[in-house]
């Protein structure tokens, strides 16, 4: 028979397992116990670095790089707070070591040794077991072997008894002793065989009910006394470190303690009782004399001076007005910001918010400055020329001054010079109308005449030329002096940086056939305003071959090769949209091209595209300038000449220079709206109107 299955004690009560574990556990503790040792020994090394660099800078954080008394030994208060903490670092590394070591040899090392012999303890158990087991199955063995042998004695009474059935008179008798002797032999192994099975099933019992549970019961009782120990390592392990914890808040407490001490005001007072100076305030800058002009210190107040005085004041009133408004709300801004900080500039949970109010402030600070200082120049100068002329600004009617740029030659009212250039800039009077330069504007008298209509101010200027020229003419004629009338105004502005020449230049004046006839400029008083120059596109070279010469006749050519036979007046832009007010006005759409019939320098007499004529502001006109038409290129002209056909064909490329022309390319077709204008073509392409070298299209 079988037996029950043997018992693993390893895996039933899992000992084994159980003691390596502890393997495990004592393996933690050393690296944690080396992690300790570890940071111990950094912080302390860190703890030392930063000692070595506050004694290197101990003098200057505290009375600074040049102190009037030597600090000697003495720190400032947030010095000696530093080297608290610095201290209560070593202090916390040393407890951190001590806990290190601790762990080491109270923990791990007994760990180890209880690992190791409760191994031992749990082999000899094994050993034990094993040699029960073996005798147990010893015990089966026998009980195995009987059985066997019991059967074979019945194997041979069966084949016995089959012999004396099979015998006759002669062997009979022998065969009947044969087989009782093997019924003896049977008998005594059937009672060996139960003799055994009552031997084995006491074996049994003892194993299971003696043998086995007193093996397993010293097994638990190792089990549990293993936990138990290791319940004791861990608890000791948790005071050490409890232990390592209440030394260092003690450290902290005291550090705090130290830290609390720390007043701000302390080490400001440190560095002022070894930083004190006399101190004396800088002089105040005083007049100084020219080498080359001596003067006195006192303000010159005659007539000239007070003019300039006067405009100086009324600037510096008038500046006060909105400098006032900015920096008291700049000011209030700042003021409001300095709260929001003083908020949140110790709770560093808002450390974005106090980044954004920093900003804020810092940039209102800078903004403001301008501000302050030119209010605080507005009020000394007010103070300073009060006080020396009295208020000259009161009662008087000052000019309301704009800067303008003058697109048109303008005389100064002041100094009757010309305001010149392209970028002539200067001062313009919304009342009524007094131009002159940026450098005269503070020179000017404070005599407006208020505001004026478009009339009364032209009636103004007129009078003002008249006056001069009665006074010897200092002021010069722009319609007469310059050559220009108002015709070519905006062109000779357009070419007034040009430099002269000297060399004679052909220009065109038109004939009664509409041909042109070429006279000499030098031959005129005044020069022609230089008109812009046209660029064509060359054609191929063979299409320079001159045609033959036509027969002399008294009609025009049929190709003409003048400029434009009659001068247009001059034309604009409309830059704003300008509604009409009173009498005398006309409203004008902004983009609106105008042409332009009279222009005394405010205003502006214009006529629009549907014939209505009146006056708009100067300021609101830009004028289109254009030169004069040059001939077209000449070019061999193919057959007879072009027809009069709805539609023409470029045969060459051409880009466009004026406004009024368009550009084409080879064997392009256009509508033809007009023709032989001044030797070009008006056509009509994609994108418009405008006008191409006659010579360069051909009919289709």
């Amino acid at each position: 028979m079988s037996g029950p299955p043997p018992v693993n004690f390893g895996e039933e009560l899992k000992v084994a397992n159980g003691i390596s574990w502890l393997d495990d556990i004592q393996a933690f503790y050393r690296e944690r116990a080396a992690i300790e040792k570890e940071y111990a020994a950094k912080i302390n090394a860190l703890s030392r670095k930063y000692h070595e660099k506050k004694s290197r800078k101990s003098a200057f954080l505290s009375v600074g790089d040049t102190p009037q008394l030597t600090p000697g030994s003495l720190e400032s208060a947030s010095l000696t707070t530093w080297t608290t903490i610095l201290t209560t670092t070593e202090a916390l590394a040393a407890e951190r070591d001590a806990f290190s070591t601790a762990l080491t040899t109270q923990v791990a090392d007994v760990l180890k040794s209880l690992a190791t012999r409760y191994d031992d303890y749990r082999k000899r158990h094994e050993s034990l077991s094993q040699k029960l087991l073996a005798e147990r199955d010893g015990v089966y063995g026998d009980l195995k072997k009987t059985k066997v042998s019991y059967d074979a004695e019945c194997k041979e009474v069966e084949e016995k008894r089959q012999k004396v059935d099979k015998s006759y008179d002669a062997g009979k008798t022998k065969a009947q002793r044969s087989y009782q002797t093997e019924l003896v032999e049977m008998n005594n192994a059937k009672n060996t065989y139960l003799l055994q099975i009552e031997a084995t099933n006491a074996h049994k019992k003892r194993y299971f009910h003696e043998d086995l549970p007193e093996i397993i019961n010293s097994l638990q009782d190792l089990n549990e006394t293993r936990v138990s120990k290791i319940n004791t390592l861990w608890t000791l392990s948790t005071n050490l470190e409890t232990t390592m914890y209440q030394n260092s808040i003690g450290h902290l407490s005291t550090q705090l303690s130290e830290i609390e001490r720390n007043i701000p005001v302390l080490d400001s007072g440190m560095f002022l009782r070894h930083n004190i100076t006399n101190w004396t305030e800088p002089s105040d800058f005083a007049f100084e004399a020219s080498p080359i002009w001596h003067d006195n210190p006192d303000m010159v107040v005659d007539e000239p001076a007070q003019i300039y005085l006067r405009n100086i004041l009324q600037k510096s009133r008038k500046g006060m007005e909105g400098l006032k408004t900015e920096v008291e709300k700049r000011g209030k801004e700042i003021q409001q910001l300095s709260e929001n900080w003083d908020n949140v500039k110790l709770d560093e949970s808002q450390a974005q918010k106090e980044i954004d109010v920093v900003r804020a402030l810092l940039f209102c600070q800078e903004e403001i400055l301008p501000h302050s200082f030119k209010l605080l120049t507005c009020q000394i100068e007010t103070e300073a020329i009060i006080a020396a002329v009295g208020d000259v600004a009161r009662g008087t009617q000052s000019h309301n001054f704009k800067s303008t740029t003058f697109k048109i030659l303008t005389n100064c009212d002041l100094c009757s010079e010309r305001i010149w250039g392209l970028t002539s800039k200067g001062f313009k009077c919304t009342d009524c109308g007094y131009a002159c330069h940026s450098k005269c504007e503070m020179k000017v008298p404070a005599a407006c005449p208020g505001v004026l209509d478009k009339a009364a101010k032209k009636a103004l200027r007129d009078e003002k030329k008249v006056a001069l020229k009665a006074n010897g003419g200092s002021e010069t004629d722009l319609s007469t002096t310059s050559g220009l009338s108002r015709a070519n105004t905006s062109a000779s502005t357009a070419s007034t940086l040009a430099p002269p020449t000297s060399t004679n230049r052909l220009t065109k004046s038109p004939s009664i056939s509409g041909a042109s006839t070429t006279s000499n400029a030098s031959d005129t008083p005044t020069p022609i305003a230089t008109a812009p120059i046209r660029r064509l596109v060359a054609p191929p070279p063979d299409r320079y071959i001159s045609a033959p010469a036509p027969a002399p006749s008294l009609s025009p050519p049929s190709t003409p090769t003048s400029f434009h036979a009659i001068e247009p007046k001059e034309t604009g832009k409309m830059l704003y949209t300008f509604s009409s007010s009173s009498s005398g006005e006309v409203s004008v759409e902004q983009g609106a091209v105008v042409t332009i019939i009279d222009d005394d320098g405010g205003w502006m007499t214009v006529r629009r595209g549907d014939g209505e004529e009146g006056l708009v502001p100067t300021s609101y006109v830009e004028k289109i300038v254009k030169g004069k038409r040059g001939p077209p290129p000449p070019i061999k002209p193919r057959g007879t000449g072009m027809k009069k056909k709805k539609s023409v064909r470029a045969l060459y490329a051409y880009e466009p220079v004026g406004d009024d022309e368009v550009g084409m390319r080879e064997g392009e077709e256009f509508v033809v709206l007009e023709r032989d204008v001044g030797g070009w073509v008006r056509v009509k392409t994609r994108d418009g109107e405008g006008l191409v070298p006659g010579t360069y299209v051909e009919d289709v």
